[in-house]
């Protein structure tokens, strides 16, 4: 069980494609002495970033609430270990402000949906203390759901964060990048190099561009999967780092979902994988669950647990009801992160639209 991101599919698609193309072509020249770099999500953060985003439109009227709740859960949750900053449109600030208070900082802006991690930008740092924002040209995944205000998104969360915007003629969503702060990553080919995205784009020169914005050696391509979900396959429903070195890795064990083959063989390459550091990664292996709660079950529910988010002195992960799964997965990843708390919470009306928390989730790092 591991379905995602399908129902949104449905929504009507937007018919101008402003950034699709690469129309934002300037970048920033980094330097030897004073690189630019991705550090890794379990690095010290400034705060988290998320989006209050949810409509009636996209979600639907009976999901809409829970959705709302569950974004509501998640935030006050990081709140508990770090400052959290959580758009609003004008319209749904008092409902955020009755479900939050004043535990999360809440910042006017006109949103489409809720997915930060896709929308807004990727942080970079350099190692004399510098930050700066990366806007990855968000196109709705490929033109498959409206996204006019989401596309301003990260430009307007550089300014909120007083850092400067740095812009690239890829386009790519936050969701699609793994990186272990060392100089390696693991990205999907079945996002990045997508017609959808990036036409006429070869590997070769995605990976040279991606390489240079986020200080990185060496990129492991997974191969993802197309057009089953609307993000064609983000890397994080598939494999997160721990730190240099060690990977959590997802695998489906339901041989009638699409997931199963895709998750084996992802498995196999990141067995025979090495980092930047030509070391071989240890690998753990996170078991989708089998059985979901019935009240949000559907084929697009996103069962797994490899989409949790990593927080000052936490680590958020969902759980769906699935006992036996649900304690594994806990323990495998106190394992993994012994000096942090594991956190699982009930996400399910965010799994039923096919995302998770990490989906939710953007980290400003500290500098």
């Amino acid at each position: 069980m591991f379905n995602r991101r399908g129902f949104i599919k449905s929504i009507s698609v937007l018919t101008t494609s402003v950034l699709l193309g690469g129309s934002k072509v300037a970048v920033a020249k980094s330097n030897s002495n004073n690189a630019w770099f991705m550090p890794d999500e379990s690095c010290p953060h400034q705060r988290t970033w998320m989006a209050f985003g949810a409509s009636q439109k996209i979600w639907g009227k009976k999901l809409l609430p829970e959705v709302q709740r569950n974004l509501a859960t998640i935030a006050l949750t990081i709140a508990q270990y770090e400052p959290v900053s959580m758009l609003v449109r004008e319209a749904d600030l008092p409902l955020a402000q009755q479900l939050m208070g004043d535990k999360v900082e809440l910042i006017r802006c006109q949103l489409d949906d809720l997915w930060m991690r896709d929308i807004g930008p990727v942080f970079i740092v350099t190692e004399t203390g510098a930050k700066a924002a990366i806007d990855f040209n968000f196109n709705g995944w490929g033109e498959k759901q409206d996204f006019d205000h989401d596309a301003e998104v990260a430009s307007f969360v550089a300014m909120q964060a007083s850092v400067r915007s740095i812009e690239t003629y890829l386009v790519l969503e936050g969701g699609g990048i793994e990186v272990d702060g060392h100089g390696t990553a693991i990205i999907t080919e079945s996002c990045v190099l997508n017609e959808n995205r990036n036409p006429g784009l070869s590997k070769s020169e995605c990976e040279r561009e991606l390489k240079r914005l986020l200080g990185l050696e060496k990129i492991i391509w997974l191969p993802g999967v197309k057009g089953k979900d609307i993000t064609d396959g983000h890397t994080d429903f598939y494999a997160r780092f721990v730190r240099p070195g060690v990977v959590v890795a997802a695998y489906d064990p339901d041989p009638q979902s699409f997931d199963h083959a895709v998750t084996k063989r992802h498995l196999d390459i990141l067995a025979l994988a090495t980092d930047a550091k030509g070391e071989k990664l240890q690998v753990l292996v996170l078991e989708a669950p089998s059985l979901v709660r019935e009240e949000f079950d559907s084929h697009d529910f996103a069962a797994g647990y490899i989409n949790f988010y990593v927080c000052n002195g936490a680590v958020i992960v969902p759980e769906f009801g699935d006992l036996k799964a649900d304690s594994k997965a806990r323990f495998t990843l106190q394992q993994a992160y012994p000096e942090r708390d594991i956190i699982q919470i009930n996400i399910d009306g965010i799994a039923a639209g096919g995302g998770g928390i990490h989906c939710t989730t953007q980290q400003e790092p500290k500098v």
